[in-house]
C-alpha cells in the first residue's frame, strides 16, 4: 500500500491559525478553544472545498439523477400534447357544440360537478378542462365554469 495522503485532504489546515483568512471550521484541532471575536469569514473556496467534494462516482450520479429528472419532464410534457392533440381528435365539432360561447354558465357548472362527482378526482376534472381549453374545444370562460363545478363536486364526494 502507498503512504501518500488523500489529495483532497492533503491541502486541509487543522487549525484557523493555518489558514490565510483566519476561518474557523468545524472539527478543527482548536474549535473549542476559539471566541466569537476571534473567529474569521471563510472565503467561497474553502467553503466549496470543504461542502461540495465529490469523487467520480458522486457526480457520476449526480449526472444520472438530473438526466433522470429532464426526461420524466420531457415525458410529462410530452403526454400533455398527446392528451391535448387527443382532445382535438375526439373533440371535434361535438365538443364546441357542447360548450359554445352562449352556454349557460350554470350548465357549465353542473358538468363540472358530475364530472367530479364520476371521476371521484377534481384534478383529473380540472386537467381534462385545461386540456381542453389548450386544444380549443371549450373556450376560456366556459372551461373557468367547469373548473368552479369540479372545485364544488369535490365537496359532493366527500
Amino acid at each position: 500500500m502507498s503512504t501518500a495522503q488523500d489529495p483532497v485532504k492533503s491541502d486541509r489546515a487543522a487549525s484557523r491559525k493555518d489558514r490565510p483568512t483566519g476561518s474557523t471550521h468545524f472539527g478543527d484541532n482548536d474549535f473549542a478553544e476559539e471566541t466569537t471575536p476571534e473567529i474569521g469569514d471563510a472565503t467561497w473556496g474553502e467553503v466549496g472545498r470543504a461542502c461540495c467534494v465529490h469523487d467520480a462516482m458522486g457526480w457520476g450520479k449526480i449526472f444520472i439523477g438530473v438526466c433522470i429528472a429532464c426526461f420524466f419532464l420531457y415525458f410529462f410534457l410530452f403526454s400533455l400534447e398527446l392528451l391535448g392533440n387527443a382532445a382535438k381528435v375526439l373533440g371535434g365539432c361535438s365538443a364546441g357544440g357542447l360548450m359554445s360561447e352562449d352556454t349557460n354558465p350554470v350548465a357549465a357548472l353542473v358538468i363540472g360537478e358530475l364530472a367530479t362527482a364520476l371521476v371521484q378526482s377534481s384534478s383529473t376534472t380540472t386537467s381534462i378542462v385545461v386540456t381542453l381549453v389548450g386544444a380549443e374545444a371549450v373556450n376560456v370562460k366556459t372551461g373557468i365554469y367547469l373548473i368552479m363545478g369540479a372545485n364544488i363536486g369535490t365537496s359532493v364526494t366527500n
